[in-house]
């Protein structure tokens, strides 16, 4: 049986996704690596409505940052993102003690 912390950072990381609009800017994510310009623009959101989201999202170890010239561009963290095959992008997150499928 998994250990209290185990379960606890599980229900933290489902608390990170439990918004539409999170869920949202990981479905857009399953599609590649963006910036914060990008996805806000894909999603019909503000800037700073979707900076917000992804900050939580890379608290939880969801999401991961890295600086390309003078934008971050974001994507899935490889460690949590499952593709459904080896040739596919990713299509679900796998926190390990539990996952969730986020078909198109």
């Amino acid at each position: 049986m998994k250990k209290t912390e185990e379960f606890q950072g599980c229900a933290e990381r489902l608390r990170a996704l439990a918004d539409p609009d999170r869920l949202r800017i990981v479905t857009c994510l399953f599609l590649g690596e963006k910036n914060v310009g990008e996805i806000a623009s894909d999603l019909g959101d503000e800037i700073v409505k979707v900076s917000h989201h992804l900050g939580i999202l890379r608290r939880a170890g969801i999401v991961r940052a890295a600086k390309h010239g003078r934008f971050v561009h974001y994507c899935l963290n490889p460690d949590v993102a499952v593709a459904t095959d080896a040739r596919s992008k990713p299509k679900r997150i796998d926190f390990g003690c539990c996952r969730v499928d986020l078909a198109e």
